[in-house]
């Protein structure tokens, strides 16, 4: 198995990120095939690593995947060296009773075996940062920290009161940054602009990657890497068809890779097309499906959108199954209102409505036990994924797709949506469990 390491963090913001893709970037130039990974539930981190690495980075998490798809993405894609970037804090999960897996960082680390290294945002802290860094190398048996990355160092001076702590605790210093306005990524209300819309994205890296190259000691980095523990495969994500028409543009980003993996390896074709392009889904598609993304951002052109609005409707009355996620659901329903309070006029295969006039934040995973047959599964079947997003539901006049629960089991009033063959949920599918 690839040898790899966990870049984590006391709490978000620690500057995870950062570090992240500056290491990536760094032991690229050097010659080495980096795989990237990203734990839990995350698609805009995931498209910054496949820019920094040259190729696809897949999500790791271990509350909604099982252990043979892990064990399956581990498997499939080899490299040199695996990085794998957190989650929040390190072990920050799912206030799940009784589960052993909360879908935490160091939940991973554990089952896979990976060192755990800690970017420590030091700013206004000395020997404090140590004994953080101590408390949660010693937190738990089963989680390795090789040692630590100091984040928004002062001056020299100010390293120099903090790395004795560390000395004294025993944890190697891979490196020390300062701050640096370059190294901020533009960001927006789900999180960092997306890769693909940060026009300066090669600079932004480059500069990254010669911050880490200098203040880091890439060598020691490289030998802290571990196997991974051996892990079965296998791959519990069907396609939900031959010929798959998935929306992909600046509005439609929001796709798992490894589900588009999965259903390739499965031998099924995906057949991509802009909606803000006015592009309509492949006549020959035996399965349309609407990724999330930034629809409100875009409403104007969505509703201007004639031919993919009309190819909907063409394909949705030859009974094709149509699926939407989050912001895909959304353009499936009737009409979007946008965080100014513009109504703009969707596709109305299904009698929803929803509104960004008054932001309310909806996160969480979800245990969905799907009610009829649909291009998520058939009926019966549980699909674990997660929701976020900050819409508003002003009406649902369809029948509910979905069963559906959080993480601790308490129920979610979101059930999704269905009429006919189109189907839609506000939350994103990552695998599939039967019942």
């Amino acid at each position: 198995m690839t040898q790899g390491l966990i870049v984590a963090a006391p709490h978000s913001g620690a500057g995870k990120t950062t570090v992240t893709i500056g290491l990536m970037c760094a032991l690229r130039r050097q010659g080495l095939a980096v795989q990237a990974y990203k734990c839990g539930p995350d698609y805009i981190d995931p498209a910054f690593h496949a820019v920094a690495t040259g190729r696809p980075s897949f999500n790791l998490d271990t509350w909604a995947m099982a252990p043979t798809t892990l064990g399956d993405l581990l498997a499939r894609h080899t490299a040199d060296i695996a990085i794998a970037e957190g989650v929040m804090g390190l072990f920050d999960g799912v206030a799940a009773p009784g589960q052993i897996a909360r879908g935490a960082t160091a939940d991973l680390a554990a089952l896979l075996g990976w060192p755990v290294l800690l970017v420590l945002d030091v700013a206004g802290q000395t020997e404090t940062a140590a004994a953080v860094a101590a408390g949660l190398a010693h937190y738990r048996d089963d989680v390795a920290v090789a040692g630590v990355i100091l984040n928004r160092v002062a001056s020299p001076r100010h390293l120099a009161l903090i790395t004795p702590g560390f000395e004294r605790v025993g944890l190697k210093v891979f490196g020390a940054l300062g701050h640096d306005a370059r190294f901020e990524l533009p960001e927006r209300h789900l999180g960092l602009v997306q890769a693909n819309e940060t026009d300066d994205i090669d600079q932004r890296l480059d500069a990254l990657g010669d911050a880490i190259a200098s203040a880091v000691d890439l060598s020691a980095v490289r030998r802290a890497a571990a196997p991974a523990k051996p892990m079965a495969g296998g791959s519990s994500r069907r396609p939900p068809g031959q010929r798959i028409a998935v929306a992909r543009d600046r509005a439609f980003s929001f796709m798992y890779p490894h589900l588009l993996e999965g259903w390739r390896s499965a031998g099924a074709e995906i057949l991509p097309f802009s909606p803000l392009g006015d592009e309509a889904p492949d006549t020959s598609a035996d399965v349309v499906w609407l990724p999330g993304g930034y629809p409100e951002l875009h409403g104007g052109m969505l509703a201007a959108a004639r031919r993919f609005q009309d190819g909907l409707h063409v394909l949705a009355a030859r009974s094709v199954p149509i699926h939407g996620e989050c912001g895909g659901y959304m353009v499936l329903g009737q009409g979007i209102e946008d965080a100014d309070g513009h109504r703009h006029s969707m596709t109305g295969l299904l009698q929803v409505e929803t509104s960004f006039a008054k932001r309310r934040l909806h996160i969480g995973y979800r245990r969905a036990r799907l009610l009829a047959d649909g291009p998520l599964g058939p009926a019966g079947e549980t699909v674990m994924g997660h929701e976020f997003h900050y819409a508003s539901v002003l009406k649902v006049g369809d029948e509910p797709l979905v069963d559906c629960r959080d993480a601790t089991g308490a129920v979610v009033p979101e059930a999704g949506a269905r009429n006919g063959s189109v189907s839609g949920t506000f939350f994103h599918a990552i695998d599939g469990l039967k019942t």
